[in-house]
């Protein structure tokens, strides 16, 4: 279990080491989660609680930055490939798109028909992507994996496992593949050297404004919340 501290302004600090990590790192979630502090193994805890106090002031504006929560319930507005759609309850048995609304099973709580929905979607958007990125490199990989993270919207190791966040499903279809492009490119190049980058133009020239969308936007996307609220 992560271990916790509070600092001088009563803001509540999760500690986690990390054999892997070469120094300290402050992460804020989007999602409204506690903030981390990343330890390497080496350092002392003293000398991370003394960086978490000089960034203290960071920490209050960075916290007091993010984006309320969005929670799913019906009538609420989500977007689904780049497009607002109004969850809407209906007399059907699965989650289907109509017009400008998605509509859901009236029976059943919405956040968890929802997240469903769109972790079928992301899979199979994902795969194409790909698919077409990885025979452009000539560099299969071995396997797509979806994960509610926090920290990343994908990622690839060593043996060619791809993770991806599902919520990957609600920005326009472009960002999606951007996302898939940089981790495909892993595949050539486990760095994010220049050599990395140009790997990823060579999959989508434009790709700059597609990871400054996700720069500016992704937060709201990280923002909503799946849980059943019991409102609906």
């Amino acid at each position: 279990m992560a271990e916790a501290f509070t600092i001088a302004n009563g803001l509540r600090i999760t500690l986690r080491r990390s054999a892997r990590a070469r120094r300290m790192v402050l992460r804020v979630p989007r999602d409204g989660g506690p903030v981390v502090l990343t330890l390497p193994a080496h350092v002392p805890f003293c000398d991370g609680a003394a960086f978490a106090e000089a960034k203290s002031a960071w920490l209050v504006q960075a916290t007091q930055r993010r984006p309320a929560p969005s929670v799913v319930r019906h009538g609420a507005v989500l977007p689904v490939a780049g497009v607002p759609l109004v969850l809407t309850p209906a007399a059907l048995r699965a989650a289907i798109i109509e017009g400008n609304a998605l509509l859901l099973p009236a029976s059943r709580p919405a956040g968890p028909v929802v997240q469903a929905f769109l972790k079928h979607r992301a899979m199979a958007d994902l795969r194409a992507a790909c698919d077409r990125h990885a025979a452009t490199l000539g560099r299969p990989y071995l396997a797509i994996v979806l994960r509610d993270t926090r920290s990343r919207w994908g990622s690839c190791t060593s043996d060619g496992r791809l993770m991806f966040s599902w919520r990957l499903a609600m920005p326009p279809p472009a960002v999606l593949d951007y996302v898939a492009a940089h981790e495909v490119a892993h595949l050539l190049h486990m760095d994010h050297s220049p050599r990395f980058w140009a790997a990823v133009a060579g999959l989508m020239p434009d790709y700059a404004r597609h990871r400054e969308w996700l720069r500016r936007h992704g937060s709201d996307l990280m923002a909503w919340q799946f849980r059943d609220t019991g409102g609906d």
